[in-house]
């Protein structure tokens, strides 16, 4: 059964932000062009390797760049609903009778197969974020600017069962954030040449070792 998103403390909620997707249309022309335009943005960083531009993605489409500016009125906008069709399941968050570790554990694990099948266009996501981040600082930024952080209500939602002090909780929920995310697939990959078998295991790995030391730090308060 699917749960109402966690509500988050106020401090917390002003920093957490992330960019939402914007709501595709449900049936007619509408529907089938929302479709075309992000399937062919999906192809594009697929098979370039690079964020394509609205422009961009409307020829590719054979489409009006109007009209796909319509759908996607910025790059921010076209890789929110990227990333959103790559990780649409894994965003799913659900009631069980799991404890802390074996959600925390399912959300990983759903996760692997979603990097290894869009990874891609989860490393394009990345690369907007760090890009547009350098224009901001230089005051050259455009456009909207491309948030993320939709990994905090997921795993906030998976730690829920752990019983510990809320400042073990904070920082295991903080460092968890790190791993779960294309970052850290990257990394392993990049830099380490891992496969995906021992890439998974490395990472659950150190999500193990994380949660026990939240653990152990919570039995000594």
């Amino acid at each position: 059964m699917r749960s109402a998103p966690t509500e988050l403390p106020l401090a917390r909620a002003k920093k957490y932000q992330p960019t939402e997707a914007p709501p595709p249309p449900n049936t007619g022309v509408r529907a089938s062009t929302f479709k075309l335009l992000l399937d062919t943005a999906m192809d594009l960083i697929q098979q370039d390797g690079h964020i394509p531009s609205i422009a961009e993605v409307a020829v590719r489409s054979n489409v009006s760049r109007a009209t796909a500016y319509r759908y996607f009125p910025t790059r921010s906008a076209l890789i929110t609903s990227v990333v959103d069709a790559s990780l649409g399941p894994v965003r799913q968050l659900t009631d069980d009778d799991r404890d802390g570790r074996e959600r925390v554990h399912a959300i990983f694990k759903s996760t692997f197969p979603r990097f290894r099948k869009y990874e891609p266009q989860l490393r394009a996501a990345a690369q907007l974020s760090l890009e547009q981040w350098a224009l901001q600082r230089a005051g050259l930024l455009e456009e909207e600017p491309y948030r993320r952080g939709h990994r905090i209500r997921i795993l906030e939602h998976a730690l829920e069962p752990l019983a510990m002090p809320e400042a073990a909780r904070d920082r295991l929920h903080r460092s968890l954030s790190v791993l779960y995310g294309i970052e850290s697939y990257a990394i392993l990959k990049d830099m380490w040449g891992l496969g995906d078998r021992e890439l998974e295991k490395t990472v659950m790995w150190m999500v193990d070792a994380l949660i026990d030391a939240s653990v152990r730090e919570g039995k000594k308060k």
